[in-house]
């Protein structure tokens, strides 16, 4: 989970993402309709197929989003590790196989769970970034400038989380599932700006939500350590070694940013030479990239400084994982608050179950 060098990306290269280079295979759903729908006033507040992979990634900004250039679908499969089905985790509290790949992304997209890679990739706020802060004299960054900066990306994924609760409502008309709004034939469409059917838009904001949360635990100190051979200092800051999700970010919650540590630090990045002198940055902190088996998420392999150093990376994934249950579990407790205990029930079920008219 130390990330790879970040790559400026040309205007050509945004272009192609975000337009030519995206096969539509069907309406899902995507950033610019998506940030206009209102959020859900219940739940804790603010805030149809996947595009093909693009001519050339995005920049590394989180954890992996596809396989090569660094990468190896780290959000993918930490998504997986966290919501497959097994005989231990069933029913509503995992997701069946089709409905997964549209959550987490599958070979050749990118899921709900990668699209702020695509349509996101510098705003600091979708990937809990630039919330940088060390106890040494003169740092460029007050403690709590940084904690503002942190609350932004907070309320930023706590949006995405509440209009996925609103547009999940669709999804059941008077107690039926409603078979128009559950397809997965063909598959969501995300990051166009373009809605869709209303199982592919709750997709998008729960995975939306999940990206950055995820990022947290691999661009902050909350699960490591530092490097007990260096000095600790702006290139090797000290670590909170925690091993359970972060209360701030239970995002079916309210924001707790008073039980943010006074030595919690994310990394600054800029694409800009000189955007972050004089203060950590997320080349040194991230623990972006290594190895995760997407069936028991074990993590080897880390590919970053950070995340080689006294087990950092295989400790970020486990409570990244840990945090994307949690998510889960406190989006299915909105949609009851939103909707009911019957009504909840069924629109997790039909989230989750890839035949729900069926099944739900």
């Amino acid at each position: 989970m130390a990330a790879a060098p970040r790559t400026k990306t040309t205007g050509w290269t945004l272009l192609c993402l975000l337009t030519a280079c995206v096969t539509v295979a069907s309406p899902g759903s995507g950033s610019a309709a998506w940030a206009a729908t209102p959020a859900a006033p219940d739940v804790a507040p603010p805030v149809a197929a996947d595009p093909a992979p693009p001519a050339a990634p995005p920049p590394p900004y989180g954890f992996g989003t596809v396989n090569g250039f660094g990468q190896h679908a780290e959000h993918e499969r930490i998504t997986r590790a966290a919501l497959s089905c097994t005989p231990q985790r069933t029913g509503n509290d995992c997701f069946q196989p089709h409905s997964l790949d549209q959550l987490a992304g599958k070979s050749g997209t990118f899921g709900a769970v990668g699209v702020p890679d695509v349509d996101e990739t510098f705003d600091a706020s979708a990937h809990c970034d630039d919330a940088d802060f060390l106890a040494v004299a003169g740092y460029p960054q007050s403690r709590t400038a940084a904690t503002v900066t942190l609350g932004r990306c907070v309320n930023h994924l706590k949006a995405d989380f509440s209009r996925g609760v609103t547009r999940a409502a669709e999804m059941v008309r008077a107690g039926v599932v409603a078979a128009d709004e559950v397809g997965l034939a063909p598959d969501c469409t995300f990051a166009l700006g373009v809605p869709g059917r209303a199982k592919c838009d709750a997709l998008e904001g729960f995975g939306r939500a999940l990206h950055g949360t995820q990022d947290f635990y691999s661009h902050s100190n909350w699960t490591d350590r530092a490097d007990p051979s260096r000095r600790t200092g702006p290139h090797n800051p000290p670590g909170l070694a925690r091993t359970v999700p972060a209360p701030f970010l239970n995002l079916a919650a309210p924001a707790a940013l008073s039980t943010v540590p006074a030595s919690l630090t994310t990394g600054c990045f800029s694409v800009w030479p000189g955007g972050c002198a004089g203060r950590l940055t997320h080349e040194t902190l991230n623990k972006d990239t290594g190895l995760i088996d997407a069936a028991t998420g074990a993590a080897t392999a880390p590919t970053t400084s950070r995340g080689q150093v006294a087990g950092n990376f295989g400790a970020a994934v486990t409570v990244a994982i840990d945090s994307t249950r949690g998510q889960w579990k406190g989006f299915q407790d909105a949609l009851t608050a939103s909707y009911g205990p019957a009504e909840g029930t069924r629109l997790a079920c039909a989230l989750t179950h890839d035949h729900p008219v069926r099944d739900c």
